[in-house]
């Protein structure tokens, strides 16, 4: 029999146009009827629900997946808290590994340690028996390297932020992460991959945007990635992030020419272009480009009929990005620049006058609540960073969807976790109150957002004739509303670190095709 039918019944499901919907039929890869239990239609298998949530699947609108994979197998070091536990973990790791491999880890973050002192490249060295080691920081902005690996990248001595500590940053950490990145085979980097979408899918995800570029990964391993996208896996967007590359990411089978585009670092190596000096550091960070190269990609994005977009972190660069906008509009007119729907990655630091920006040029806000989660609040790197008041400030994703800025929700893993469910809660608990969403909105930015910023305007809802992409949950503290309790509107149960369980997967559906399957192999 081909294209069987499938009746998914006895659940709650989370469509707000029939909230008394507890069914749906699924037929050629779409919803073919939605009702109660007791109306169904004859399908040809029926699944018990048994209770469960049904919800559209979630989209992560921002992630590096050969990152993420080599993250989840590999070296994962967000746990470390002091130099001598980074140490450890290497030797540890290292002493696992064959002949001269590199060393590969991810995830360190000095500004949660006690002692925020860095371990240098000699030591690295002795951790290590002498191999190269590549530890990139939570930011993926700047890395701590050894002295094997800067003595095989003897180029990056004369790159912008090199130090011969082995803490390198800007255009030195790009030349040593091009040189590690080399050292992971094609077969590595393809079993990496399916890693992280596997890990994806059983977390309701059933569609990345991954953000690639010849600074962050390479153009092999973007069409590789692009390659499984769908085959039994959740769906990849690539957005290919090179300067005036447009017709380069459209060859590359890219949707936009942007996602990493750099036009700033990063907060968690004082790279981000802010317009205030950080408090824990000299100088605002670092703008990567000028107005007029923002216009002129903006312009060959139009050219070529191709989205773009920006990473822009600082509020000194995001104020370059629009006025970069603002330029190109001068050629395009703004209702051009509003169609295509040109992003922003990240978004930390804005003012009301950038926020009236995103508006005015209809820039989607790709966002990461895990951010604020992580690294917002007193005592935490933002206000370490920035000052407390600037760092309640930051990350205003409430404030930008009460004025109608378009949000798509990601993590930007393995920056962070890939994590939907405590992305939404993050959301709607950000630190600062006053940036605080609707669970409702947080949800939608992160499902229907997602789908919206590659201009898929009927994905990311359950509705008849709409593609049949959804997951199913158990959910322990119930539901209300067709939403987890844990994440009704009663304040009392928001917070940053609530511990209550969330959401756990069951199964994950793509355009009628079940990609995840709780218990399966």
């Amino acid at each position: 029999m081909t294209n069987p039918s499938t009746l998914y019944r006895g659940g709650v499901l989370h469509c707000p146009a029939d909230p008394s919907a507890t069914a749906l039929l699924v037929s050629d890869g779409r919803i073919a009827w939605l009702g109660a239990d007791g109306d169904a239609p004859a399908a040809d298998r029926v699944v018990e629900l048994d209770g469960a949530l049904v919800t559209p699947a979630f989209v992560d609108a921002h992630v590096h997946a050969t990152d993420t994979g080599l993250a989840l197998s590999g070296l994962e070091l967000s746990r470390v808290r002091s130099a001598g536990q980074l140490l450890d973990a290497v030797a540890g790791f290292a002493a696992g590994l064959p002949g001269d491999a590199v060393v590969l880890g991810h995830g360190w973050d000095e500004s949660s340690w006690p002692d925020a002192t860095l371990p240098d490249a000699a030591a690295l060295d002795r951790a290590a028996g002498g191999r190269r080691v590549y530890l990139s920081q939570a930011s993926i902005h700047s890395a701590l390297v050894s002295s094997a690996l800067l003595a095989a990248c003897p180029q990056a001595a004369a790159a912008p932020g090199y130090d011969p500590s082995g803490w390198l940053r800007r255009d030195a950490h790009h030349v040593v992460r091009a040189a590690a990145q080399g050292s992971v085979t094609r077969a590595q980097r393809v079993a990496a991959q399916r890693v992280a979408l596997q890990h994806a899918a059983s977390l309701g995800i059933a569609a990345v945007h991954e953000c690639g570029g010849p600074d962050i990964s390479d153009e092999e391993d973007f069409t590789g990635l692009l390659g499984i996208s769908g085959a039994g896996l959740p769906e990849v967007y690539g957005y290919w992030g090179e300067l005036g590359g447009a017709a380069r990411a459209r060859e590359l089978g890219a949707v936009g020419a942007g996602g990493d585009l750099f036009a700033d670092g990063a907060l968690g190596s004082r790279t981000a272009h802010v317009s205030q000096p950080y408090g824990d550091g000299d100088g605002c960070g670092h703008g990567y480009l000028s107005v007029e190269q923002v216009r002129d990609h903006l312009l060959d994005c139009a050219a070529h009929g191709l989205q773009g977009g920006f990473h822009a972190i600082g509020d000194a660069a995001i104020g370059t990005v629009l006025d970069g906008f603002t330029a190109a509009a001068a050629t395009l007119g703004v209702e051009r620049l509003r169609a295509a729907r040109h992003r922003v990655e990240h978004a930390e630091i804005m003012s009301k006058r950038l926020i009236a920006g995103f508006v005015e040029y209809g820039i989607v806000a790709s966002m990461q609540p895990a951010f604020d989660r992580l690294w917002g609040g007193a005592g935490r790197m933002y206000e370490a960073r920035l000052g407390l008041d600037r760092s309640l400030e930051s990350n205003p994703m409430g404030a930008m969807h009460g004025v109608g800025v378009a949000l798509a929700f990601g993590s930007d893993s393995p920056v962070t976790p890939l994590d939907p469910w405590g992305s939404v809660r993050a959301a709607a608990s950000h630190h600062n109150p006053a940036q605080r969403m609707s669970v409702r909105a947080a949800f939608a930015a992160h499902s229907r957002g997602g789908w919206r910023a590659v201009h898929l305007d009927t994905e990311g809802v359950l509705a008849l004739g709409a593609p049949a992409t959804f997951a199913v949950w158990s959910t322990p503290a119930g539901t209300e509303r067709g939403l987890p309790v844990l994440l009704a509107e009663d304040p009392e149960l928001r917070g940053p670190d609530d511990p209550t369980p969330l959401p756990v997967c069951r199964s994950t559906v793509l355009r009628g095709e079940v990609i995840y399957q709780e218990g399966s192999a």
